[in-house]
């Protein structure tokens, strides 16, 4: 910032020699000043002292103009640290949080297994409970069942869509949706419906035009701005009652949604027709979480570490971890063990005009394994549409169990029973879930594990870890039930070893391997 000084002439009727005798004595005092501060002839008030009562008027005039220039900038700043203080207040309060599934119809677990609420309550919870805003993110909408197949169990599904419909219209509840563009294979009809009634507002992201390709695939709710859905379930009814899925559910938690409204920021704003990345985002979207500082919370009274990751690197502004770099670090940090359960995992880019080798996470989970001998388990899901490929890549990295001492991975495949009605609905019957636990890390993701997913498609994901202080003294009950939900899951009869199927056993999974599932 440029200051002129006024002339001095103007200011005061000091003779220029006064003024150039306080300049010489007050800005360039001699070593024989300093060397003798007491000395009488030195006095402030001594003839050759720098306070005689003639330069009193100038000294006033140039502390009243410096106070007019710092004075609003020492405010802005008070203002800046006082933001920052409540910042930092939010993130102390104490929030609550829960993972959430949802369990196929007919999928059935002994009773002493671990229960969750369901995806569908929780959904009711945040709509019920919501005063004034809600902000969804999501790849496509097809909550009632005439939008897929008629079927009894989209009465979930219908019922959340009546909800939102009444939370807006009835309510006066502020509904913002961000959503992939529709297309004629992934419509969104009851995002249509709502715009027609003026009880949303939608954008939609095309990702062809932004980035050649890809899909804004996430899933995630925020509810005055304060409370956040975050997980694996799509705006479908299929994703309520014949998918199996899981996310997490934070009440009471600004923090948290605040810094995922930055994230659905970014979408809101990719979402209009002109709309283009920035090669350098405003600080406005900037976040100060990330895996280096995550934000400190207190999660159902235990004090854990967290943050969230977003993808593709280009929808990342300024301090926002990388989704695909957070799920490595993960990997790199884990101990004693890595368990994994995704639709999808495979070291390729599947979606590109030619599919291109990605081995990011196999080159970190045969790190683990070898060089840490943490045990690797991954448990995939086994579908009519999973491909031949990914049971090949699978069968590679369980080879190399037992290659050296200590070196396990594991791999199982999860298959959703079906009865005959059952598999007439498309797209349904399958294990969707898409996380990892290891011994002192919960990731809860909205991505396939495939490159495309981190490369060019929107996802986000959740990490809690315990904090420093309480890592070796409390354990992280959240990390805990997550753990138990894989194992559940592992043990389950609906969990195969790939090593022990049969060549028939395998071939009669791909039962459909001609559609495109693009980006379920």
């Amino acid at each position: 910032m440029k200051i002129t000084v006024p002339s001095s002439k103007k200011l005061s009727s000091v003779p220029d020699e006064d003024v150039d005798q306080w300049g010489s004595r007050f800005l360039m005092r001699s070593e024989e000043d300093l060397s003798f501060p007491h000395h009488p002839q030195h006095s402030k008030w001594s003839s050759r002292g720098w306070c005689k009562p003639a330069y009193i008027p100038i000294s006033i005039i140039l502390i009243m103009i410096i106070l007019v220039v710092l004075l609003p900038l020492l405010e802005q700043s008070e203002n800046w640290n006082e933001k920052l203080k409540l910042d930092g207040l939010s993130c102390q309060n104490s929030c609550r949080i829960s993972l959430v599934e949802s369990i196929p119809e007919g999928l059935t677990y002994p009773p002493e297994a671990p229960k969750f609420p369901s995806t569908y309550d929780t959904w009711n919870q945040l709509i019920n409970i919501s005063q004034s805003s809600i902000e969804i993110a999501a790849l496509y909408w097809s909550l009632q069942g005439a939008d897929v197949y008629p079927h009894p169990s989209a009465y979930q599904g219908e019922d959340i869509f009546k909800n939102l419909l009444e939370a807006s219209a009835e309510r006066n509840i502020k509904l913002r949706i961000a959503q992939n563009s529709p297309s004629r294979d992934m419509p969104s009809p009851d995002t249509e419906e709502l715009v027609k009634k003026g009880l949303a507002e939608v954008r939609s992201l095309n990702f062809a035009r932004l980035l050649g390709g890809g899909v804004l695939h996430t899933k995630f709710w925020i509810v005055d701005r304060k409370h956040v859905y975050l997980g694996s379930a799509n705006m479908d009814w299929r994703s309520l009652t014949q998918v199996k899925e899981l996310g997490a559910v934070i009440y009471d938690c600004p923090c948290m949604a605040n810094d995922l409204l930055k994230i659905f920021n970014v979408y809101w704003d990719l979402g209009t027709e002109e709309a283009v990345i920035p090669p350098r985002w405003p600080q406005t979207y900037s976040t100060e979480f990330n895996m280096v500082k995550p934000m400190n919370l207190t999660l159902n009274g235990v004090r854990a570490n967290t943050f969230l990751s977003s993808s593709p690197p280009p929808f990342c502004p300024g301090g926002r971890s990388g989704d695909g770099d957070t799920i490595v670090d993960i990997i790199s940090k884990s101990e004693k063990f890595v368990y994994i359960s995704v639709m999808d995992y495979i070291p390729m880019m599947i979606y590109t005009p030619r599919p291109k080798y990605w081995p990011i996470f196999n080159n970190a989970l045969l790190a683990a394994a070898l060089n840490n001998t943490v045990n690797v388990r991954i448990l995939m899901s086994s579908w009519n549409h999973t491909r031949r490929a990914e049971i090949q890549f699978l069968k590679s990295l369980e080879e190399v169990s037992g290659s050296y001492k200590n070196v396990n991975i594991e791999v199982k495949l999860f298959r959703v029973p079906a009865t005959p009605d059952q598999q007439k609905i498309p797209f349904a019957r399958v294990n969707h879930n898409k996380y990892m636990v290891t011994d002192n890390a919960a990731y809860i993701g909205t991505s396939n594990w495939s490159g495309d997913y981190f490369v060019d498609t929107a996802g986000v994901g959740l990490v809690v870890k315990p904090s420093i202080s309480n890592r070796k003294k409390n354990p992280l009950p959240i990390r805990d039930q997550l753990q138990s939900i894989f194992e559940r899951d592992w043990n389950s009869p609906y969990a195969s070893r790939l090593s022990d199927l049969s060549h028939n056993d395998i071939s009669s999974m791909f039962l459909d391997q001609t559609t495109n599932l693009n980006y379920f």
